[in-house]
């Protein structure tokens, strides 16, 4: 899945406020705005980084071969950050890391022992709630990831794959990819390991695609393995670099984060924003064609169930309408709006010009930065029916988004629906009243 972006911008992640961001924020992508069961302490649809009252990051220093007594005192110091390489029964090679005063250290991962800064859940695609994703397996690391910020100006934030535990240290077992590197470091790839794709032109109207990459424990580059967790590590990209821009995608295997920096959300659309052209859509009261009823946008806050005067879309023409329950292919039976939700892909002709296809309710996207103009929502995505920017809609349809353990597809940032229909979008067409 594709897990939300986030934003915000202190420490205490606290959700919805904009202070200056120290670094960035980085959303789950696929929340629209906040989770199914609510934003609560370190789980939340959007999280933001600023500075610490005190630097807590860590930078490499000592290696020692396995065995040592200095080995094993730093993997038992319950102060002493250090990783352990696993490379046979008998040889471990642990490496201590010391204070960096110049860095604050930022954790993600699945577990929510206190070293996590910020938990995360697999996202379950289309999901309105919580409660069928308990018994999946999760493919998300316990301690993920960790980001790196520099302290001062440029606040430059690096991502290294991993997170330190509890007793401070992070284990790379027999299993796990792990290699020496020419100037005697060691490094390693995590099991199902952190991909990180950084689009060009940044996150603008010109933004494209760029290459997913693979992310080292110690922030090295590389090309993806051949799957997930294949043993062999792909080549290494010198000429690229773990640094985060405005609009890096990160993928954890079962949630996918989108950072944003202070200078990129200052040019996104803010919530009022959106508030507003949702109003001013509204207020051009755009009719159903068919019963000439007023159909209008629910509130932001509203995003589960449709309403009478919600929106409804051909997905395959673009003609908007409201609810009618006829014009099924099924055998011409009447459909009650329940039914529709439950079965989303039943084709539906339109009545404007008998183009067949899915029949959706409209949603706006409510989460501000996955938007990448602050143009009037006019695209909807298909097959969910979530409706934002031309720019934003035709931006997201081109990004492979990591799924599963070796494919890759265009998902709705705002639900991580697979994006069907030829273009994975369409543009929406109203009319507006008749008097």
């Amino acid at each position: 899945g594709f897990s939300s972006t986030h934003k915000d911008s202190n420490t205490s992640p606290h959700t919805h406020t904009h202070t200056h961001t120290m670094t960035g924020m980085s959303v789950n992508s696929q929340y629209n705005g906040s989770l199914p069961n609510g934003d609560r302490g370190r789980r939340k649809s959007r999280f933001s980084l600023s500075r610490r009252p005190k630097a807590n990051g860590v930078r490499p220093s000592t290696v020692h071969a396995a065995c040592t007594a200095q080995a094993a005192k730093a993997i038992s110091n319950k102060d002493q950050h250090s990783i352990s390489y696993t490379l046979s029964r008998g040889q471990t090679v642990v490496v201590e890391y010391t204070h960096d005063n110049n860095t604050d250290m930022f954790q993600i991962g699945r577990s929510t022992e206190s070293p996590i800064d910020f938990v995360v859940t697999d996202t379950v695609a289309g999901s309105q709630s919580n409660s069928d994703t308990q018994s999946v397996q999760s493919t998300i690391s316990r301690f993920a990831c960790r980001v790196m910020c520099q302290r001062t100006p440029p606040y430059t934030a690096r991502i290294y794959a991993a997170g330190f535990d509890s007793s401070k240290n992070i284990f790379l077992g027999e299993k796990a990819a792990k290699w020496k590197t020419c100037d005697g470091q060691m490094d390693g790839l995590t099991t199902n390991g952190v991909l990180v794709m950084h689009p060009r032109h940044g996150f603008t109207e010109d933004s494209k695609p760029g290459v997913w990459r693979e992310i080292s424990v110690c922030g090295n580059v590389f090309t993806l393995r051949e799957t997930r967790s294949a043993q062999q590590r792909g080549k290494m990209v010198e000429a690229e670099s773990q640094e985060l821009v405005d609009g890096s995608l990160i993928d954890l295997c079962g949630a996918t984060l989108l950072w944003r920096t202070a200078e990129g959300l200052s040019r996104t659309p803010t919530v009022k924003h959106l508030e507003a052209l949702r109003q001013e859509i509204n207020a051009a009261r755009p009719q159903c064609p068919v019963g000439f009823n007023t159909l209008a946008f629910p509130s932001m806050r509203r995003k589960d169930t449709p309403d009478e005067k919600q929106p409804w879309v051909y997905l395959q023409c673009g003609h908007v309408h409201g609810y009618h329950n006829w014009g099924s292919h099924r055998d011409r039976d009447r459909l009650d709006r329940d039914q529709e939700e439950r079965e989303p892909g039943r084709s539906r002709e339109c009545p404007m010009c008998r183009a067949s296809g899915p029949y959706v309710p409209l949603w706006l996207g409510c989460e501000a930065s996955f938007y990448l103009d602050t143009a009037p929502p006019t695209h909807a995505f298909s097959p969910c029916g979530h409706v934002c920017s031309e720019k934003t809609a035709v931006f997201w349809s081109q990004i492979p988004l990591p799924h599963g353990t070796h494919t890759f597809h265009a998902a709705c940032p705002f639900c991580a629906q697979q994006l069907s229909g030829e273009q994975g979008y369409v543009r929406l067409i109203f009319q507006g009243p008749l008097d």
